[in-house]
Parts: C-alpha cells; sequence; structure tokens
C-alpha cells in the first residue's frame, strides 16, 4: 500500500459531498472510491428504529460501485448543500490504522452558525488506497 495521508485522503472525502460540479463529484468518486467500492449507512436511529418496528431486520442503506456511489453523493448534495442550508466538515481528525481511516463530521448549518448533526467515518482501503469500505454511522 502507498504511504496514505489520512488528512489529505478525509479532506477529499469530505470536498466531494460539499462539491458543486457533478462531473468534478463523479470525477473525485472514481479516485477515492475502487470500482465495486461500498457505502454501506446506518441510518440515524429514528429511522433506523422505524424500519425495525416495520418488521426489517434492518435498516442499513447500501450504495455499490461507481454509479451508485455519485448518485448517493449527488442526492446528499442535492438535499443538504445546494439549497445553501448546510456544509458537511470535518469534526476530528483523521487517525489511520494500517488500511483503515476513522473520523469524524459534522453537518454545519451556515445559518444557525453551529453543528446540527454529524456521524462517524470507517473507510477501509485497498492496497492503491482508494476506499473499498465505507461504513457511515450518523448520529
Amino acid at each position: 500500500m502507498p504511504a496514505i495521508d489520512p488528512q489529505s485522503l478525509t479532506e477529499r472525502y469530505i470536498g466531494v459531498w460539499n462539491e458543486p460540479d457533478s462531473e468534478a463529484r463523479r470525477k473525485t468518486v472514481h479516485g477515492l472510491w475502487t470500482e465495486d467500492g461500498l457505502h454501506i449507512l446506518r441510518p440515524p436511529q429514528a429511522m433506523h428504529d422505524t424500519a425495525v418496528g416495520l418488521g426489517f431486520p434492518t435498516a442499513v442503506l447500501e450504495a455499490r460501485g461507481h454509479d451508485e456511489l455519485h448518485a448517493r453523493v449527488t442526492r446528499a448534495y442535492e438535499e443538504f448543500v445546494a439549497p445553501g442550508t448546510y456544509v458537511f466538515r470535518i469534526q476530528e481528525p483523521p487517525t489511520l490504522l494500517r488500511d483503515v481511516i476513522t473520523f469524524r463530521w459534522e453537518s454545519f448549518h451556515r445559518e444557525e452558525g453551529r453543528a446540527t448533526g454529524g456521524g462517524r467515518e470507517f473507510l477501509v482501503l485497498d492496497e492503491d488506497g482508494r476506499i473499498r469500505l465505507d461504513y457511515q454511522f450518523v448520529d
């Protein structure tokens, strides 16, 4: 595995969720994730509990591969960032342990001037330093 700068990778990761240009988002997705990269989202507790209450064994959501990852990032951008309401930011510096980077992020409400949400990310990298598995736990 090449030497990984966890801060740089984390900045690129957070940056893609804030990127207004769709083609730049697509290129960044291709650069960050492996071709079959998997984003696994553990939604907020209320959403999880509702799904389990409806009889689903779990409320885990997944996006696999560049097209689904691009769609996932684009949807988050359109819902939270494009209207000018939020920006995603690194809340806690990343930590690298072998092939795993973990960090905390926040959704910062621009008008209120404060973080109103966030979560923890666990990124499992391949031998080239690209994301194979992206576990997202939303607070």
